[in-house]
């Protein structure tokens, strides 16, 4: 398989649903929870390109353009966007489906670097 074919199966995507316990004050999801997500999303697209032990070594930005209502379903987007030596990054971006329309826009992009590990915990090449 290319490079440019682990990439494209690499890409991941999963929806969830934002519920009462997921928000803040103003009833949109918590940015933290929003961060947390998004590492997730982040660490099994690195997997699934390398299929090596992956750690996350830095959060390089992450643009919060739109709040997130509760009761919407949301899309994280994994997509690989650098590969280096032992680090790759990884773009994540969250979309909101509106639940009773097809109404669906970005709100979410951010940017994670990883760094894949033997069982030492010493860098080892990504591919």
């Amino acid at each position: 398989m290319t490079t440019e074919e682990r990439i494209q199966e690499a890409e991941s995507r999963i929806f969830k649903t934002v519920f009462p316990s997921d928000t803040n004050h103003y009833d949109t999801l918590f940015g933290g929870a929003a961060m947390a997500m998004m590492d997730e999303v982040a660490f099994i697209t690195a997997t699934r390109f390398t299929r090596k032990r992956m750690v996350t070594v830095s959060s390089d930005r992450i643009d919060f353009k739109r709040p997130i209502p509760a009761g919407t379903i949301i899309e994280l987007v994994g997509k690989i966007n650098h590969i280096g030596n032992t680090s790759l990054k990884v773009t994540v971006e969250i979309y909101i489906e509106e639940m009773y329309s097809f109404v669906r826009e970005k709100a979410i992009t951010g940017s994670f670097t990883f760094v894949a590990i033997d069982e030492h915990k010493h860098p080892v090449s990504v591919l």
